[in-house]
C-alpha cells in the first residue's frame, strides 16, 4: 500500500536534495535558513545551492526562493526590495516594530560573490540596502569542476591552478572580502565556519538586528573539491578556525567587536592541510613544504591582527 512520504523534520530546507554526502554547503544554508525564518525571501546565485536544491520542476526550500543569472543575485534582490516598498512597506522589516517582518536575503558561493557578482554586491552595498548577504564560501567553483576563484587559498590545488612537479597550486592570495565590505560601510559582517552551527545561527539572528547592509561569510567544505572523507566536514572546517588559517569574527560599524579565540595548544595549520588532497602536493617536496611553512606565518599572522590569543 503506497502511503504519503511525511517530512520528519521541521527544516526549511527540506531533504532529498541532490547535495553530496558531507557537502558543508547544505549544512550551512539550512542553520541559515532556520535563522532567518519562514517570513524570508531568499534570492540565489548560480552554483551548487541552486542546482542541488531545485531541479526544475522541483524545490527543497519551504520559503520564497528566486534565481535568475550568475552574476545579478544581488540586483534582483534589490529589485524584490523595491517591489515591497512599493506594494506595501508595513510589511518589510522595521527595526522599530519588528512584527510580521520580511526579511530579503541572498545566498551565493565564492564565485559569484568573490568574481563574477561583485560589481552587482558593491552597488548593492553602495546603496546601503537593507539586505542580508550570505557567501557560502568553498574556495573555488566546485559545481563546474572545481576551478579556481578569488576566495582560492594560496598553494591550493584546482583544475585551473594545478600541482606537479613543477608548480604548486596556486599562487594568488585570497582576496579579503570582509575588508572590501567594511571599506563599503556595511552594518554588519561577520565570518564562520560549519564547524560551528551555533555561531552562525547566531550571528545571523544577529545580523537581522541590524538596518542597511549585512554581510556572512561561511568557510562549508566540499567534499570532491577539498579531497577529504566525508564524515570529517565539520571538524575539519572547525580546524581552519582553531589553526588561525580562517579567522572568525565579526565588524560592526567597521570595527571588529568579536572573536572567536583559538586554544591555547593551537593546532597546526598542517593538521588542517593535510587531510585534503588539495593540498597533499605540498606535502612531497622541499618547495611545497616552504609553502606549508608561509601558510603557518599567514595564520600566525590572522591570530595577531584579529587578536585571537
Amino acid at each position: 500500500m503506497n502511503q504519503k512520504y511525511k517530512n520528519p523534520f521541521n527544516h526549511l530546507l527540506a531533504p532529498g536534495h541532490r547535495g553530496c554526502a558531507g557537502c558543508g554547503e547544505l549544512l550551512a544554508a539550512r542553520h541559515v535558513i532556520n535563522a532567518l525564518g519562514k517570513d524570508t525571501i531568499v534570492v540565489c546565485a548560480t552554483g551548487c545551492l541552486e542546482v542541488t536544491t531545485t531541479p526544475s520542476p522541483e524545490s527543497s526550500w519551504k520559503i520564497p526562493w528566486i534565481h535568475s543569472l550568475f552574476e545579478n543575485a544581488p540586483s534582483v534582490a534589490s529589485g524584490i526590495l523595491a517591489a515591497l516598498h512599493t506594494k506595501n512597506h508595513k510589511n518589510l522589516k522595521d527595526h522599530n516594530n519588528p512584527k510580521n517582518p520580511i526579511n530579503v536575503a541572498v545566498f551565493g558561493g565564492d564565485g559569484s560573490t568573490f568574481d563574477i557578482g561583485f560589481g552587482a554586491l558593491s552597488g548593492l552595498w553602495t546603496r546601503r540596502e537593507n539586505i542580508i548577504y550570505v557567501c557560502f564560501d568553498n574556495e573555488a567553483y566546485m559545481n563546474t569542476g572545481n576551478q579556481y576563484s578569488a576566495a582560492t587559498p594560496f598553494g591550493a590545488a584546482t583544475t585551473t591552478s594545478p600541482s606537479d612537479t613543477t608548480i604548486f597550486g596556486n599562487d594568488f592570495f585570497k582576496k579579503d572580502l570582509p575588508a572590501i565590505a567594511a571599506a563599503h560601510g556595511v552594518s554588519y559582517i561577520a565570518t564562520s565556519t560549519i564547524g560551528f552551527p551555533e555561531d552562525i545561527t547566531a550571528k545571523i539572528k544577529k545580523a537581522l538586528t541590524f538596518s542597511g547592509p549585512k554581510y556572512i561569510q561561511i568557510l562549508v567544505g566540499c567534499v570532491p573539491g577539498w579531497g577529504y572523507e566525508s564524515e570529517l566536514t565539520v571538524s575539519l572546517c572547525r580546524l581552519a578556525a582553531q589553526s588561525g588559517h580562517y579567522p572568525v569574527f565579526e565588524m560592526e560599524n567597521g570595527k571588529i567587536t568579536k572573536t572567536m579565540k583559538i586554544p591555547q595548544n593551537k593546532p597546526p595549520v598542517e593538521e588542517y592541510l593535510k587531510l585534503q588532497k588539495r593540498f597533499s602536493h605540498l606535502f612531497k617536496t622541499d618547495e611545497g613544504k616552504k609553502r606549508i611553512a608561509s601558510l603557518q606565518r599567514m595564520a600566525e599572522e590572522n591570530i595577531k591582527k584579529y587578536q585571537l590569543k
